[in-house]
């Protein structure tokens, strides 16, 4: 297969839990022809996709991981995939790729389907299971904020399309700085943000549970750091080793159906002790750190889905 990757340039990654860089690993050990290109790339003419892409290859070592062929433009239904792998904001930028990458979708298969990440924020997608996730606001009004924070506590306030851990905060009942938190996210962010009940469970970990075409294939868990609220890996969580629970597969369960449905092939869902708090259908990562503590290979199984779907 011919198989282009739209990422942030692979120059950016760290290869030793990057996602986008196992499944090109995995494509190469079977042969597939990879290319790479960022989203800047892209363009639209007399509607034929194209991209200035660039032959790719890649090792699985530190500060020698990758190699670039000269950029060349190409349309893009030459390709037999695109994996849509660059990383959020979530912003309009982001929203016109998938536009742009839908018009090829007749002759190539993009993945995950830009239709549906486009319309499945990770953040908005994730309410429409309001029994499987924690009390959840999403407002701008400052009021509503207030009459929530009076009713459930502590809180974590989060941008609506924010990635990464990237503006979390934790605001306990007593905290007197959420005039000043609710000043800053409206000058901040256009948009409406996300207020949650704090889960005390996430002391014990926030678990990423990785599927594949709506199945569960394993989980790993993410401890912050005890300076900070957040888990997330790149600002200081640590991975750990972890099992899936009866509640995890039953939430898995939920929602696979809908995953399946579209054409979201791989996903990473954040769980809490009983509580799903988001669905990453973006870039989701993961499935490194899920082979190397004797977990499933998810690049492996990946990769099964996408052949089987282009044997058809």
């Amino acid at each position: 297969m011919k198989i282009a990757i739209q990422m942030d340039h692979i120059s950016t990654i760290h290869i030793k839990g990057d996602t986008t860089f196992a499944l090109a690993l995995e494509a190469q050990r079977r042969g597939h022809e990879l290319f790479h290109y960022t989203p800047d790339r892209l363009s639209m003419l007399n509607g034929e996709v194209t991209a200035r892409i660039e032959a790719l290859k890649v090792r699985d070592e530190e500060n020698n991981y990758y190699e670039l062929g000269e950029a060349k433009r190409t349309p893009l239904q030459e390709m037999d995939v695109v994996l849509l792998r660059q990383d959020p904001p979530f912003d309009m930028n982001y929203i016109t790729t998938t536009h742009i990458l839908e018009r090829i979708m007749d002759k190539t298969l993009v993945v995950n389907d830009p239709n549906w990440v486009r319309n499945s924020p990770e953040k908005l997608f994730v309410t429409e299971f309001p029994d499987l996730m924690p009390e959840t606001l999403i407002t701008r009004d400052a009021e509503e904020v207030n009459a929530f924070r009076s009713e459930f506590g502590d809180i974590i306030i989060k941008p609506l399309y924010g990635n990464g851990g990237a503006g979390v905060f934790l605001l306990k009942k007593d905290d007197k700085n959420l005039g000043s938190l609710l000043e800053m996210f409206n000058e901040l962010y256009p948009e409406a943000f996300v207020v949650q009940r704090y889960l005390k469970d996430v002391s014990a970990g926030d678990k990423r549970i990785i599927l594949i075409d709506g199945e569960a294939v394993g989980a790993i868990n993410r401890v912050a750091a005890s300076t900070d609220a957040r888990s997330n890996m790149h600002i200081g969580g640590r991975a750990e080793k972890t099992e899936l629970t009866r509640r995890d597969l039953e939430i898995c369960e939920r929602i696979g159906p809908s995953l399946k449905k579209r054409g979201l092939l791989l996903v990473g869902i954040d769980v809490i002790g009983n509580y799903m708090t988001e669905i990453n259908v973006t870039s989701p990562t993961g499935i490194r750190e899920l082979k190397r503590f004797g977990g499933a290979d998810a690049a492996k199984i990946f990769w099964d889905h996408v052949e089987n779907k282009l044997k058809g």
